[in-house]
């Protein structure tokens, strides 16, 4: 069993004995480390082609995240992590190159719990990765995981809470104001992706995040899911690719305004520039199989499934 799969199985044992938003609540100082290492090449090939990244000198944006998620459900599956990870929704990432990490780069990963924040619908954890390439940090990621429950009381979280760092006692603080409007719930369609119903089981052979509510349909009902959900990691890259380099490749490719059914082409994509930075929202999750349109003007993009978005997002480019 791999180490993730190791932290799933934890994670079910101890889940029930957790109670989310229970008073005097701290986060674990610990880190975990990952030793440096250059990425591996098969692996990384499979992610690349799964999620349409075509850079062959640079890492995909979002992969030292998946390098180090291993790490990060580790620290939170254990005893003194105080939300259950059973349950945890992945809200928002987001993520920065400070310069672009390469295949070759021996990246030491170090994840930690930044701190915990009142959410209207329960507490929310944000969660850090560093990637560190001789001593030098080259990439970093913010994660928040929203675990849902009820306040003291019995009512939903309200407009004042606790915000707890790593290793310090709980002060007054305001919460996120309630969920705005979608943004960018306007912006013109580019693309049209036709998801597989095994892309779960296919991104989570790639990112060993087999997560049951991702693979199986059976397995995602158990969690109260009709359908088993594509990952939200996948949606994202699958998003920067796009906006990377509109060539359409990838799995999920289908049909470009103005280019008919399959991959694309965008004769403007070699004088993109490189995206250096990406603030994401997860709003819905999106059962498989499914079609899906990317949409995107400027520096905004969202996926979206009829009238129902699925995730917006911005992204900041290198001038």
């Amino acid at each position: 069993m791999t180490a993730l799969g190791v932290s799933l199985l934890r994670g079910a044992v101890t889940s029930p004995f957790k109670r989310a938003g229970g008073p005097g609540a701290t986060l674990p100082t610990g880190r975990a480390v990952l030793p440096a290492a250059p990425a591996a090449p098969a692996p990384l090939a499979a992610y690349r082609t799964l999620c349409g990244f075509t850079d062959p000198e640079t890492l995909p944006l979002t992969y030292p995240h998946v390098l180090g998620f291993p790490l990060a459900m580790r620290l939170m599956t254990e005893r003194s992590f105080p939300l259950p990870v059973l349950g945890l929704v992945h809200t928002w990432i987001e993520i920065t190159a400070h310069r672009p990490p390469r295949p070759e780069d021996r990246l030491e990963l170090t994840v930690y719990a930044a701190e915990l924040t009142p959410h209207r619908r329960g507490t929310e954890v944000t969660m850090v990765t560093e990637a560190r390439c001789a001593s030098e940090t080259v990439w970093e990621s913010r994660s928040g995981y929203l675990s849902r429950h009820a306040a003291a009381g019995g009512t939903a979280a309200r407009s004042r809470g606790t915000t707890v760092r790593a290793g310090t006692p709980a002060v007054a603080a305001e919460t996120a104001p309630p969920d705005a409007p979608a943004a960018g719930a306007g912006l013109p369609a580019v693309a049209e992706w036709r998801l597989p119903g095994d892309l779960g089981r296919r991104y989570g052979a790639v990112s060993g995040d087999r997560n049951p509510i991702h693979l199986h349909p059976l397995t995602a009902r158990l969690f109260g899911f009709p359908r088993h959900l594509a990952h939200g990691m996948w949606t994202v890259a699958r998003c920067l690719a796009e906006a990377e380099t509109g060539a359409g490749t990838g799995t999920g490719t289908g049909t470009r305004p103005g280019t008919g059914a399959g991959a694309g082409t965008d004769t403007g994509a070699k004088d993109r520039a490189r995206i250096r930075s990406v603030r994401a929202e997860f709003k819905a999750p999106v059962l498989l199989p499914a079609t899906v349109t990317y949409a995107a003007a400027g520096d905004a993009f969202l996926l979206r499934g009829g009238d129902r978005v699925h995730l917006t997002g911005t992204v900041v480019r290198e001038r």
